[in-house]
């Protein structure tokens, strides 16, 4: 007992405690330089936090569904039958509409070309066209930002923004009966979507970022991109059409509006994600050296 006392005089309390603190820290310091002793994650973690992940995919689906499908419905109403029947189809598909909110895309898709130039206005028209180009621009910026390049001026991009985005109103298009293998069923229908998605994404990067970032260096980027809306395109089809009937009771109209735009930044997150660490591992060394990937930041 008279040895336990005489231990603690020597060691007293504030120098345990400093100790305690001492040792706290050098575990912190110790885990926060564990991304750093792994380069693959040390450079995807401090990429997606430059990047800014979920500010980017919040901005990418606002842009998507404030500018970009309202585009699509001006298109798809003064389109040919087969081109609104497939619009139609495709959202059923992709954001899973179902009874009300179907029956009110039928609807619009239904009205008469006439009374739609009357409703629309050719000014309207052509301000909703152009509107739509901003989700062109911020996805320009994304890729942009996961190559850490300058960017480029509207001058110059003004023709890219309107060509991709013609691009993914097609894509948007073809991809139910994609998925569908075109009537062979999914085992057809996942790898073309797969391969598709990817060839999408390998010319968007390059189209968005000016030809300055070589091809291949972009495919690790657009082979994830591929993969993420594989997983999405199979997850929408068993969470979808639960999440947004159950939305559509609750808050009536309103929900369709929360349950797509979760989806759309839940796509983006994704696609954000992929265009991020495509970067990192086309950039590590084994893949730099096939790919031709310059990791110096002395230009492409």
């Amino acid at each position: 007992m008279t040895e336990s006392l005489q231990r603690a005089e020597r060691d007293p309390e504030p120098k345990r405690w400093e100790s305690t603190k001492a040792r706290a820290a050098r575990l912190a310091e110790s885990a926060k330089g564990a991304p750093e002793r792994i380069p693959l994650v040390g450079r995807a973690v401090s990429n997606l936090i430059r990047v800014n992940l979920l500010d980017n995919a919040t901005r990418l689906a606002a842009q998507a569904f404030l500018s970009a499908l309202p585009a699509l419905f001006v298109v798809a109403v003064f389109a040919p039958a087969t081109v609104k029947h497939s619009v139609t189809v495709s959202l059923r598909e992709q954001l899973g509409l179902q009874g009300a909110a179907q029956q009110q895309v039928q609807q619009l898709m239904n009205t008469h070309p006439d009374g739609a130039a009357q409703g629309f206005g050719a000014l309207g028209v052509l301000v909703t066209l152009a509107s739509a180009t901003a989700l062109s621009r911020a996805l320009q910026r994304v890729c942009e930002r996961a190559w850490e390049m300058p960017k480029h001026s509207a001058r110059l991009a003004l023709w890219r923004w309107v060509v991709w985005l013609l691009g993914w109103l097609v894509f948007l298009l073809i991809q139910v009966p994609l998925r569908d293998g075109f009537g062979a069923g999914y085992w057809l229908g996942v790898p073309l979507t797969f391969v598709a998605s990817t060839a999408v994404w390998w010319w968007t990067q390059h189209l968005l970022l000016g030809g300055r970032i070589r091809w291949f260096p972009l495919l690790p980027g657009a082979v994830l991109c591929g993969v993420a809306e594989v997983g999405l395109g199979i997850a929408s089809k068993v969470y979808l059409p639960h999440a947004m009937s159950t939305s559509v009771e609750r808050f009536g109209g309103y929900g369709v509006v929360f349950t797509a735009l979760s989806w759309l930044i839940a796509l983006f997150a994704a696609i954000t994600l992929a265009l991020v660490l495509g970067r990192v591992i086309s950039e590590e060394p084994p893949v730099a050296r096939r790919l031709g990937t310059r990791t110096e930041r002395g230009g492409w």
